[in-house]
């Protein structure tokens, strides 16, 4: 039970008016249980490790797989620690940054980790995702077509194209011809005699990406 506990990386700098309370709230989780380890690093005594990890701002928080950017209370880091050893933590934690229009953020986690791509699809096929989430699951994907990361995506994506809600049939479409994975080509012809003229639509516009990049 113990192994299973999240462990949390805390960058802060002296003069940073949010940071003490980041730490006082970490600190905390570590007494009761909830976080293993903490290790704490002041980035103005140790740049290297901010220029490592790609963090520009403080306080700035790896909780288990999370990466969390300025102040959070201690509420706030209790619920991502319990989070943390939940099988749909990441795709919640996905949800929340694209509600928050933080697009950057998912698709460079997305460049880092590119397992996580998975988590990230979760999404498409939950109860009641909002609009603005779906719209940014297609903007993170447009933003890395045809990079590798998104390479194990259409595994995940081609049983979505035989979902009964059509815009998930739609939504998973667009996103296999992104991947550029010649796979999914067979799914999308099958989506040309979809009985939704949004899908076909879809389906062909991703026929005609994808066989353009098969020509080239």
């Amino acid at each position: 039970m113990t192994a299973a506990r999240p462990d949390a990386l805390l960058l802060l700098t002296s003069s940073c008016p949010y940071c003490p309370t980041v730490l006082q709230g970490l600190s905390e989780l570590v007494k009761s249980g909830l976080i293993g380890r903490l290790e704490v690093v002041n980035i103005g005594v140790r740049p290297e490790v901010a220029q490592q990890l790609g963090v520009r701002s403080v306080p700035w928080v790896r909780l288990g797989p999370f990466e969390l950017e300025g102040l959070q209370s201690p509420a706030e880091l209790k619920q991502w620690a319990e989070r943390a050893g939940k099988p749909d933590g990441l795709a919640e934690y996905f949800r929340e940054l694209l509600k928050d229009g933080q697009l950057a953020r998912v698709t460079g986690y997305i460049r880092r980790h590119a397992a996580a791509v998975g988590d990230l699809i979760k999404l498409l096929a939950g109860p009641d995702v909002e609009l603005t989430v779906r719209i940014g699951i297609s903007a993170v994907f447009e933003e890395l077509e045809g990079d590798t990361a998104l390479h194990d995506a259409f595994d995940t994506l081609a049983p979505l194209s035989r979902h009964q809600d059509a815009h998930i049939r739609a939504d998973a479409a667009h996103l296999m011809s992104l991947t550029h994975r010649p796979e999914a080509i067979p799914h999308l012809e099958r989506l040309l005699g979809d009985s939704v003229a949004d899908v076909v639509e879809i389906a062909r516009e991703g026929l005609e990406r994808l066989r353009g990049k098969k020509g080239n």
